[in-house]
């Protein structure tokens, strides 16, 4: 059984912001829990409803987008 896309997204955000906060790569937890929920929530849209494949790639694409600032990233 698949939990409810409210949980899925939540469970999905917190693992990601917990291995960015442990690795000290959150950085701003405004702009960071705003990418991720964006990330999570595009990803879900589309179809995905692994949790932890959408943790890691939100945490990928909050990588890229922290290492080239003014550009957007592209969530697979």
């Amino acid at each position: 059984m698949q939990e409810p896309l409210p949980l899925l997204m939540e469970n999905s955000i917190q693992i990601a912001w917990d291995y960015l906060e442990a690795t000290g790569e959150l950085g701003d937890g405004e702009v960071a829990a705003r990418f991720l929920m964006d990330s999570v929530e595009i990803m879900i849209r589309r179809g995905e409803r692994r949790k932890l494949a959408l943790s890691n790639r939100a945490i990928g694409a909050y990588r890229k987008f922290k290492a080239e600032p003014g550009r957007l990233t592209r969530v697979s």
